[in-house]
């Protein structure tokens, strides 16, 4: 009998297609939500993790690469401390929370389980990160959420 798993992404803070809470936006503190995972194929030897917004033509909130293999989550406010932040669409490396001008828009986070890490210099951007993946990527997990701004 062969048992296959698949990566798994969850937060303690939202549901799939749940409501980030503003705390975690640009509303509120500002802090990059708690994650975790679970069932990373065999072979992982780093993580990487892109967040965008594709109501927002694909805007990105978060990059970060070469999270440890050992590591199944990323704590709230701490995530930019395990692994390397690349530079998101606001024009600074690591988190930048919800901040749509009005009305919902959809976060998508996905997270790749990688065959070796990305070791890229400096600060990437989310389209070099995505670029250096090729070839590298075992598996994937996504969670969305949406936040509303102007009830």
């Amino acid at each position: 009998m062969v048992t296959t798993t698949q990566l798994a992404l969850r937060s303690d803070a939202f549901e799939e297609g749940g409501e980030i809470p503003s705390r975690y936006s640009c509303d509120g503190e500002g802090m990059s939500p708690p994650l975790e995972w679970s069932d990373a194929p065999s072979g992982t030897k780093a993580f990487a993790l892109v967040v965008h917004d594709p109501d927002a033509g694909g805007f990105i909130h978060w990059v970060l690469t070469d999270i440890p293999a050992e590591s199944t989550s990323l704590g709230e406010g701490r995530g930019d401390q395990v692994g390397v932040p690349g530079r998101n669409d606001f024009g600074h490396p690591g988190w930048g929370g919800p901040c749509p001008p009005s009305g919902e828009h959809r976060y998508i986070f996905t997270l790749y389980a990688l065959s070796e890490p990305l070791r890229i210099a400096g600060t990437p951007s989310a389209s070099s990160v995505l670029r250096a993946m090729q070839g590298r990527v075992l598996d994937d997990a996504q969670l969305t959420g949406v936040y509303t701004r102007n009830r």
